[in-house]
């Protein structure tokens, strides 16, 4: 019988008056996904579950004002950085979403970068400047580099990452990096193709000086 498939629901809150900057919302996705991931706490099933498919799919929705109230209200956790307010739920089955979350919009997550971010520090999630993706899209994929660089991640090293508050930094890589940063066996997200961009495309590479190396070079 094969597994059920899961998806991990994310929520960025997104207020008409105050959208918040692009690159916060993603990497406020990608810490709340590291959050669950090192420590789930009581959604420890339904983080097998969903780990155990072999596909960690991920969906951005976005919500304000009540929808945003009734999203916080069930379970789940959020993490607030800097302008933004991304909220991580537990996996939930792909077609059996609570009624909260399947109302709640995909699209219209058109964030943009109104002042220039701080200085990166590593882990940095690399996102590919050839493709255009919404910032929904970029935050689910900015998701899957921060998972895919805790799976490459030694216990001395999530350690050091937990200390420093799971910080990671979101950035576009220059497109004679990208390519590079590909090959170097780092942690690479291609994309199923669901949703966007083609199948298969290198969307985000993780990098941080352990990383190098750590899986199969492409």
């Amino acid at each position: 019988m094969m597994n059920e498939l899961y998806v991990l629901p994310l929520v960025v809150r997104i207020e008409r008056a105050t959208p918040p900057e692009r690159t916060d919302a993603l990497e406020a996705a990608a810490m709340a996904v590291l959050s669950l991931l090192d420590d789930p706490g009581e959604w420890a099933a339904e983080l097998h579950a969903w780990q155990s498919t072999g596909k960690i799919r991920k969906v951005v929705r976005r919500a304000r004002g009540a929808e945003w109230r009734r999203a916080i209200a069930l379970p789940g956790r959020t993490v607030e950085h800097r302008t933004a307010e991304v909220r991580v739920h537990p996996p939930v089955p792909l077609d059996d979403w609570p009624r909260d979350l399947a109302r709640l919009q995909v699209g219209g997550t058109e964030l943009a970068d109104t002042a220039e971010p701080p200085p990166a520090e590593p882990p940095i999630l690399w996102a590919n400047p050839d493709l255009d993706m919404s910032a929904g899209k970029a935050m689910a994929q900015a998701g899957h580099a921060a998972q895919l660089a805790w799976w490459a991640s030694d216990a001395d090293e999530r350690a050091a990452w937990r200390a420093g508050g799971l910080a990671v930094s979101v950035r576009t890589a220059a497109q004679e990096d990208f390519q590079a940063k590909v090959t170097a066996g780092l942690p690479v997200v291609r994309d199923a193709g669901f949703t966007e961009i083609e199948p298969g495309s290198c969307t985000f590479v993780a990098d941080a000086p352990w990383l190098y190396g750590r899986v199969a070079r492409s």
